[in-house]
């Protein structure tokens, strides 16, 4: 059974997700419908698309051709690129794209809604809920910083149920103050670029080794072929956090589905990659988090 993670309000979101608007989509026709499929024949159960991506009508469209069921399968969009008296528009336009409701609906990132307004589009945001247009619907957000998610609960009827951001190792000591929020009022990580480590850094850093050295040893016990990959990403959801990866190719994609089926770490191997990771600070993606939440002082690798 693909390992899963409870939200607040209870609904089971699957730790795995494919993503289908970046590593490689663009280039060809409609790339998320054929790739979709893949994904989902691989078994695959949550898909994350984005009004950003243009992938909301090829997201409905590879569910169907793949012949899969949609409640068997996750689909998170995210998007609401509007003023907030063209809300209930877009997210009208959200549903029409996808062809049903997105089981998790997110802000993209906290410059969606005009400075200073933060508090007041989320609460729109409910009142699409509480009126019936998002009936259903599980509400989080994108890139928020300490500040926006402050800005959020401080008016939240319904309190968001994800934060998606970049998260691995490397950025754990910046997120601090973001994770000790979402602890402190039950937001569950949801991790883009959990992989940054492996397919970014110049190196890998100082976890790379850790990362083969656990690989072999899952190898070995298992007889399957497991990479370092595969590790961050069991180390990711281990820490209870959904993991949202891309990828075009089967071999890898199946190698994404493979993780569901791979032993737990021990404590102490999560253990050795958090703290390992935390005396370095590299991110991919700086556009959001770093504007306005100071980076510390710490070095790109060792």
């Amino acid at each position: 059974m693909p390992r899963t993670i409870t939200l607040s309000d209870g609904k089971a979101i699957p730790a795995l997700g494919w993503g289908n608007g970046s590593g490689g989509l663009n280039g060809k026709e409609d790339p998320a419908i054929e790739f979709g499929i893949t994904a989902l024949k691989a078994g695959i159960k949550h898909i994350d698309t984005a009004e950003l991506y243009k992938t909301e009508v090829a997201t409905g469209e590879a569910i169907k051709q793949a012949g899969a069921k949609k409640d068997d399968i996750w689909v998170t969009s995210k998007g609401l690129s509007a003023a907030p008296e063209a809300l209930k528009e877009n997210v009208k336009d959200r549903i029409a794209k996808l062809g049903f409701k997105p089981d998790l609906l997110l802000i993209h990132n906290p410059f969606v809604p005009e400075s200073g307004k933060i508090a007041q589009f989320w609460t729109l945001l409910e009142d699409l809920v509480l009126d019936g247009t998002l009936e259903g619907v599980s509400l989080g957000v994108s890139n928020y910083r300490p500040q926006d998610l402050k800005a959020v609960l401080d008016v939240a009827r319904i309190k968001p149920v994800v934060n998606q951001l970049e998260y691995h190792p490397y950025v754990l000591t910046h997120l601090q103050p973001v994770l000790d929020i979402h602890a402190q009022h039950g937001i569950v990580t949801e991790a883009y670029g959990p992989l940054t480590p492996l397919l970014r850094h110049p190196s890998g850093g100082p976890i790379k080794p850790i990362l083969e050295r656990i690989a072999g040893r899952l190898s070995k016990e298992t007889g399957k072929e497991v990479d370092a990959q595969s590790v961050l990403l069991l180390w990711t959801i281990q820490k209870g956090v959904v993991a949202v990866t891309t990828s075009t190719k089967v071999k890898n994609i199946e190698k994404i589905v493979q993780v569901d089926t791979l032993p737990d770490l021990t404590q102490e191997e999560i253990k050795e990659i958090e703290e390992t990771g935390r005396k370095v600070h590299f991110r991919n993606y700086k556009e959001h988090m770093e504007k306005d939440f100071a980076t510390p002082n710490l070095p790109e690798d060792l």
